[in-house]
């Protein structure tokens, strides 16, 4: 998933143009992806991680600044301006100092090594929200899917009822059918209407809930897409899925990153403890006393100071107690991903076996009653009783049908997101 998300993330530019070519017309899940990883506002948010994290890095290299010090003593206060020969303390003296601190114990170093490595950290964080995103989008685009199948299938059943209600009243003036048919075949037709009206609501819903991971602000009421259902084989055992996802999960990484920066961290703390060195050089002028003339001096200086309370003992105990919490969270995540690959293995399984048999045999047993029963009716061999039992058994059946082809779709789905792989294209 890494390789595929690091060239979704160069090519943004060209997918934002590819993405406003094809505004107007239906989508690809490609190009609903492209817009979604260009323009999702809590992936955008994310990012700004990325540059907080180079900012520390250049912090980091920065070496300490010098200390410029300036100073007077012995200065005339008590006659007006600074004249020598009415201070009784002394000569006036002025001086101007400048000190260093030299670093020790790699400080610097070790700064941008934590620094680096939690940039890496952020990277691998950011590869994991694209990663929940491509997952939240992949399954609103097949939510999408089913719905518009499920609008096809309630339009075509309120299409069959409106031929009926028509054949039913041309009956009806006709003589050759009591009325109660015609009023029951028109109730029937309400009900599928109703249908249709929920279907192309629940359209809306998830057309609406596609946009928002896409990033738009606006809904677009024409926003449309276009695909199959995803059907491709698995191709992996679970024990091979449990491998790749050890192996490729970026939220894992993270962590093992973060176990890297961890150590950095307690390097840079072992460094902390070590004194620094200050030099410093300075040169000082001293005015001269009852025609004494002027002389002027220079010192260095050298401090050091002296870790008797503090060597920084709390910062380096916190450092290592927070390795030992980076692993112990590494061995949960890698427990969880163990069950999460389980579990979403158990599903595919699942829904597998029931697309299998669906199409195996319920399919055509409910297409055919219903056909069956459908030209009986229209013979007058059948009650409309039966008539609609029947098309109400067919479109169950068909709407379990999409739920299943969709769960399906979403299990594969669930399992790429699930072992770190990238969207099939």
């Amino acid at each position: 998933m890494r390789r595929f998300l690091s060239s979704l993330l160069a090519a943004l530019v060209g997918s934002q143009l590819l993405v406003a070519q094809t505004a107007a017309s239906p989508m690809t899940l490609e190009q609903v992806l492209a817009e979604a990883i260009s323009r999702n506002l809590r992936l955008l948010a994310e990012r700004f991680n990325l540059t907080i994290a180079e900012a520390r890095i250049i912090q980091a290299r920065l070496r300490p600044n010098p200390v410029l010090s300036l100073g007077g003593n012995y200065l005339d206060i008590v006659g007006s301006g600074f004249n020598p020969a009415t201070n009784a303390a002394g000569p006036t003296e002025v001086n101007a100092r400048v000190d260093y601190v030299l670093e020790r114990g790699k400080k610097r170093q070790e700064r941008i090594a934590v620094a680096e490595a939690s940039r890496a950290v952020s990277e691998l964080e950011l590869l994991n929200t694209t990663r929940n995103l491509v997952l939240e989008v992949q399954a609103g685009f097949t939510d999408l899917l089913l719905a518009k199948e499920n609008v096809a299938l309630a339009r075509a059943s309120l299409e069959a009822f409106d031929r009926i209600v028509t054949i039913n009243r041309t009956r009806v003036d006709s003589g050759d059918l009591a009325r109660v048919e015609l009023v029951r075949s028109e109730v029937a037709q309400l009900q599928f209407s109703n249908q249709v009206r929920q279907a192309e609501s629940r359209v809306r819903l998830s057309r609406n809930r596609l946009q928002a991971f896409m990033g738009r602000i606006r809904y677009d009421a024409a926003f449309d897409v276009t695909g199959d259902l995803r059907r491709d084989a698995l191709g992996a055992t679970k024990l091979e899925l449990a491998q790749l996802a050890l192996s490729a999960r970026p939220d894992l990484d993270a962590l093992r990153r973060d176990q890297a920066r961890s150590q950095a961290e307690l390097r840079l703390q072992l460094a902390q403890g070590k004194v620094d060195y200050t030099v410093g050089a300075g040169v000082n002028r001293q005015f001269g006393v009852g025609g004494l003339t002027s002389g002027n001096s220079v010192g260095v200086f050298f401090s050091i100071p002296l870790p008797i309370n503090n060597k920084n003992q709390g910062e380096i105990e916190r450092a290592r107690r927070e390795q030992d919490q980076i692993l112990a969270r590494i061995r949960s995540l890698e427990q969880e991903i163990q069950a999460e690959v389980e579990n979403a293995y158990e599903q595919y399984e699942t829904a597998k076996q029931l697309l299998e048999r669906m199409e195996a045999d319920l399919l055509e047993r409910a297409r055919r009653v219903r056909e069956v029963t459908d030209f009986s009716y229209r013979r007058g061999e059948a009650t409309f009783v039966e008539l609609l039992d029947a098309q109400r058994t067919y479109n169950e059946t068909m709407q379990g049908y999409n739920e299943a082809r969709a769960e399906y779709g979403r299990t594969l789905f669930l399992i790429d997101a699930i072992t770190g792989k990238g969207p099939r294209k």
